[in-house]
């Protein structure tokens, strides 16, 4: 328990490094783009404002996640998650849809950028968002590791405004400029769009995953004397941590050994997923349902099935 304690608060401190790290660098670039008078540069910081507030809620919610569920929430905090990740992308679809106010009528009238400016900003650009991807490949956790990917992102980004920087010394090419600003917006707005529509089907607690919603169905069905499985709902909390209700149907009457026999076969059966929370209710051949009729429940699990078999 110690440990698990020193490893969160390491995790935690490495997290709100690179928070501090990255929303300082967004700022000098948003600064340094109007001075260079770079499209590019401003696209970027776009991009690194989005990673700043994704970092900054991981870092809070790393935090959050400590607090025990309460009985005013009594799932813990941890579907604060998806508001976090809600209002992220609504920063990042206005600050895209202005980078490309900007940007698209440079098309028409390119305007050559300061590209001594552009270039020392990528050299600051690759080093930050490269000593902070280094900072995080330390951590073990999921929020680190997902965080990771998103800082390596951003190197690549400034290699290419690198690119671009040392070619705009060479050659009058001014158009670059804005090509590589609409390239970066419309990347940011199909992730941003994309993310949005999952975070928006886990507020509205959709399945998280419909081929796993099967494997589960599946694997209850194949415990030792179960012969049916109706209102299994699976949703999750904040994309990561699953929850699962379900009634089981017992092929036969059973007494308190067979029922406690039954329920640790179950769990074993379902300990594979690492689901957060479960409840699973056993029912008797004969008993009546007290959710009402599972028929229709049935038809309607066993239609998504063979929707997703036939994909």
């Amino acid at each position: 328990m110690h440990n698990h304690s020193l490893e969160d608060d390491a995790s935690s401190r490495r997290i709100g490094l690179v928070f501090f790290l990255n929303l300082s660098f967004t700022i000098i670039e948003f600064i340094g783009g109007i001075l260079t008078n770079s499209t590019a540069i401003m696209a970027d910081a776009v991009h690194d404002l989005g990673d700043s507030l994704s970092i900054g809620s991981a870092w809070v919610l790393n935090r959050l996640g400590r607090r025990s569920a309460n009985s005013e929430f009594t799932y813990g905090y941890r579907r604060l998650s998806l508001f976090g990740a809600f209002l992220n992308s609504v920063v990042l679809i206005a600050g895209s849809l202005w980078v490309l106010s900007e940007a698209l009528p440079r098309l028409a009238d390119p305007v050559m950028p300061m590209a001594e400016g552009m270039l020392a900003l990528a050299i600051l650009g690759v080093t930050v968002n490269g000593f902070a991807a280094y900072r995080l490949s330390k951590g073990n956790t999921l929020n680190e590791k997902v965080l990771n990917w998103h800082l390596l992102e951003d190197v690549l980004g400034w290699l290419s405004v690198l690119v671009v920087s040392i070619t705009l010394m060479f050659v009058d090419w001014p158009i670059l400029d804005p090509l590589l600003s609409v390239g970066f917006t419309l990347f940011i707005l199909f992730n941003v769009v994309r993310n949005l529509w999952a975070t928006g089907k886990l507020f509205l607690q959709a399945v998280p995953d419909r081929a796993l919603h099967d494997k589960i169905r599946k694997t209850l069905l194949d415990v030792d004397s179960v012969s049916g499985v109706h209102h299994q709902h699976l949703w999750s909390l904040d994309g990561e941590h699953h929850v699962l209700t379900a009634h089981i149907v017992v092929d036969r009457n059973f007494n308190a050994d067979e029922y406690g026999r039954i329920k640790s076969a179950t769990a074993e059966a379902l300990e594979q997923y690492g689901l957060a929370h479960t409840t699973i209710e056993v029912e008797c051949s004969e008993e009546l349902c007290r959710d009402g009729t599972p028929e229709q429940d049935n038809r309607q699990t066993n239609h998504t099935a063979g929707d997703h078999d036939g994909t």
